[in-house]
């Protein structure tokens, strides 16, 4: 889990009518501010499996790769003007991805996690207080790629072995 600190700012004009707080026509500066936990899924395993049909004495193997884990992406809506969705729930997590099945079949792709944010929002880190993203474009950015899928052992048949066991397992997501 990385965790991380969101920051936005909004400008509002002429909504002061309590002279004590703000002159009339005055900007006012709101700062909203959350901090959240996030993390990209992880890769599915690779299989390990072996054709079977009727009148065939000996198959070859056939495990499917894995699917890839979910990204984390930030994704800048013009319409939005606050950090609420984030104020109460505090972790995140991508979907991890699917492992590989029989008859190579890849497992299925994580589903992405899309953080919604208003435009201004700027991303840091939480213990080093690093500038990692600054959101004002509207737009998709990805912040965290997911994990790569396992490889089958039908990925790893040659001609002199044909009979492996083995396959490879996801790999993690990033942290940077």
């Amino acid at each position: 889990m990385r965790r991380l600190v969101l920051l936005t700012s909004l400008f509002v004009f002429n909504v002061c009518e309590a002279p004590h707080w703000c002159r009339d026509g005055e900007a006012v500066k709101f700062v909203d501010e959350v901090s959240i936990s996030v993390s990209s899924g992880k890769g599915g395993a690779g299989a390990v499996s072996f054709r079977r049909e009727a009148m065939e004495a000996r198959g070859g193997p056939d495990g499917g790769d894995g699917g890839r884990g979910g990204h984390v992406v930030f994704r800048v809506q013009p319409q939005l003007n606050t950090l609420i969705d984030y104020r109460f729930k505090k972790k995140f997590s991508a979907e991890n991805g699917h492992p590989g099945r029989f008859s190579n079949m890849t497992g299925a792709d994580g589903k992405d996690l899309i953080l919604e944010v208003p435009p201004g929002t700027v991303v840091k880190d939480a213990e080093t207080q690093e500038v990692l993203l600054d959101l004002s474009e509207p737009g998709d950015t990805v912040f965290l790629k997911g994990g790569r899928g396992g490889k089958g052992n039908w990925f790893f048949r040659t001609s002199v072995n044909q009979a492996l066991e083995n396959a490879q397992f996801g790999e993690m997501g990033d942290l940077r």
